[in-house]
């Protein structure tokens, strides 16, 4: 990007990329007395570091796209088909490492058996391997401190009872690669279905009212993105306000716009990518007041 930019006669020092570890690099950008506006992608315990060096410094202006736990609903009319289709995407897609992975699956009991079992058999279909490999469905874990830690929640989910209907494990012997896996037999208060992981795990979570749905989705300190799969059209619109999120999708999941924006509600960020109102992120508002004659 920034050899483009130069290509393009971009005036020197209107674009800097400043490459370095957080705890240096970022720390000296988010205390820097002359910067005004930093905005950061990454963990919520990340974020909370940059507000308080931002009041610690010069108040600097903050947009933070945090954590997530998101919750996606499976209702009974549903094309199951889809939903599985659409639900794998959202929970292994870059490998479960995306902030706002559907990584707490809530199945209506009436197709709970149904859609568990096609959803495995879609999740063992997926080919692991080498990222740079196009047939590959399912790619490494960023690195060893990260695979570490995805494979610590899938022992906690083990040793809590939940049971690992697939994967739940390392791929092969060498490389960072972990197996798609699914959790059912998960409560709400489990470590597995509270903490985000940022990894290829999902619970699947019985359900059967609207309002306990509701109530348990929005029963999480995150609240950056959801996902609905229903053909009622009133019901989606009910859910979609009701739920706690920055983005709802029906019928779908991870699917983006440059157009739209996209951030979170709660401990998942302040402020949005994206769309015009990223742009204000980077604005200030002024007001002129100007006396005519005598008075105003």
């Amino acid at each position: 990007m920034c050899a483009l930019a130069v290509e393009a006669g971009f005036p020197p020092g209107v674009i800097n990329l400043l490459s370095g570890f957080g705890p240096t690099c970022g720390n000296a950008i988010a205390m820097h007395m002359d910067i005004k506006k930093v905005a950061f992608t990454g963990s919520t315990g990340v974020g909370r570091l940059i507000m308080e060096a931002s009041g610690k410094s010069n108040l600097k202006k903050v947009s933070l796209e945090l954590g997530g736990k998101s919750p996606n609903i499976i209702f009974p009319d549903a094309d199951i088909d889809l939903a599985v289709k659409w639900s794998t995407l959202g929970i292994y897609f870059n490998h479960g490492q995306c902030c706002c992975a559907g990584s707490r699956m809530f199945v209506h009991e009436d197709i709970y058996d149904t859609f568990v079992e096609k959803f495995k058999a879609k999740a063992q279909s997926m080919k692991v391997g080498n990222g740079f490999d196009p047939s590959s469905e399912h790619g490494p874990i960023v690195d060893k401190i990260q695979f570490d830690r995805v494979m610590s929640y899938i022992q906690k989910g083990k040793e809590g009872g939940a049971k690992c209907e697939v994967g739940g494990s390392q791929q092969g012997s060498e490389g960072y690669f972990i197996l798609p896996t699914l959790f059912t037999g998960v409560s709400d208060d489990m470590v597995i279905a509270k903490e985000e992981i940022f990894g290829p795990v999902v619970c699947a979570l019985k359900f059967k009212t609207v309002e306990e749905v509701i109530e348990r989705a929005n029963n999480s300190d995150y609240g950056l993105a959801a996902a609905i799969h229903t053909k009622d059209v009133r019901l989606a619109t009910r859910m979609s306000n009701a739920l706690e999120a920055g983005t709802v999708w029906i019928n779908c999941y991870n699917v983006f716009f440059n157009e739209l924006p996209f951030g979170g509600y709660k401990q998942s960020g302040i402020g949005r990518e994206m769309s015009e109102y990223a742009l204000r992120e980077y604005q200030q508002v002024k007001t002129v007041i100007s006396a005519i004659g005598e008075g105003v």
